[in-house]
């Protein structure tokens, strides 16, 4: 009897009346959210608009869902047009079946429309978001856990899986979690490129490009882990390969963005600076405006007022003055005379 494992769920799905609440879906659905929310807090402190994460996504996260779902209906074909199986069920993204590389690569068609109709780069805004979609991954690799599906070679250690269903060829035992070893691995790869980006200013992509390279290096030795059927070349999975292939692009990449565009975007989203630097004139203005009114009230506090009572002396004029005081001596002549 075994005394420690991660036990799987009964069921991936519970029923609201009519509705159905499916596990794996719900693990789909926080992971784009976390995405969203994260990839906002990024582009709004390189100085974007908040919102255009979201707007781009509205584009992104559909076409992602279609390019998964493409990529494992046509890399696992057998599912759903061999004899005595059914093509519909090839339409039932429910029940699991999203290849990330299909869903990254059609989801970067989306994100470039999207970012095309924003006036946005598309590199600067992979950037953004790059971390929250290692974040996602790891939130929606938990989607397999309550399938019961996509686990490793069978295992007596304290954290093995135990798999009860024994529908769809599975065989009740422990396994290797290989679910929990990627989902733990795409943590680490989203602090992973959150720590490089504040280190190293990475832009034009290459924050992205290092979120692909370090998820392909983790999911070639998980991929060769698994137990359920794969197609093999030379002796490999096929998502070894896409995975050593992906690598050596992203890493080429890296390179040549490096030599050839160094350094980070000044500027991410146009007319993002002008709104604020719009709103900063304003406030300075209302300063200065307001400065100008308090030296105001100064200079008129300083003038000295007449004392209540008396009257104002009267304004001598200079040219009279001369007239006045031969007045005076003529009259005090006068007086001695008499």
């Amino acid at each position: 009897m075994e005394l420690a494992y991660i036990p799987s769920p009964s069921r991936g799905v519970l029923y609201l009346g009519p509705i159905p609440l499916r596990g794996y879906a719900f693990c789909i659905i926080i992971g784009v959210f976390v995405a969203v929310w994260l990839g906002n807090k990024r582009w709004v402190a390189r100085g974007g608009r908040p919102g255009t994460v979201a707007d781009i996504a509205v584009w992104a996260v559909p076409f992602g869902l279609v390019g998964g779902r493409l990529y494992h209906v046509i890399t696992d074909y057998e599912l759903y047009f061999s004899p005595g199986r059914n093509w519909v069920d090839a339409f039932k993204v429910w029940e699991g079946g999203l290849g990330i590389w299909g869903a990254i690569a059609l989801g970067a068609v989306g994100a470039w429309i999207g970012a095309r109709r924003m006036g946005v780069a598309l590199p600067a805004y992979a950037d953004a978001v790059a971390p929250g979609i290692a974040f996602a991954q790891a939130i929606g690799r938990w989607g397999n856990w309550f399938n019961q599906e996509l686990y490793g070679h069978e295992t007596h250690l304290p954290w093995a899986l135990h798999i009860t269903s024994s529908e769809g060829g599975r065989v009740p035992g422990y396994y290797h979690p290989t679910f929990l070893y990627e989902s733990l691995w795409c943590v680490g790869v989203g602090f992973l490129v959150i720590w490089a980006d504040r280190r190293f200013k990475l832009g034009h992509g290459r924050a992205f490009a290092l979120y692909v390279a370090a998820y392909c290096t983790g999911r070639a030795w998980i991929e060769y882990m698994r137990v359920d059927d794969a197609h093999h070349i030379l002796g490999l999975r096929l998502n070894v390969w896409t995975a050593v292939l992906v690598f050596l692009l992203a890493v080429a990449y890296l390179v040549f963005s490096a030599r050839h565009r160094p350094g980070r975007e000044a500027v991410v989203e146009q007319g993002a600076s002008d709104d604020a630097g719009d709103g900063d004139g304003e406030s300075e203005g209302k300063d200065d405006a307001k400065a100008d009114v308090t030296k105001a009230e100064k200079a008129e506090k300083a003038e000295p007022e007449p004392e209540s009572g008396a009257e104002p002396e009267p304004e001598t004029d200079p040219d009279s003055a001369p007239e006045a005081e031969a007045g005076v001596k003529d009259t005090a002549d006068s007086g001695k005379k008499g």
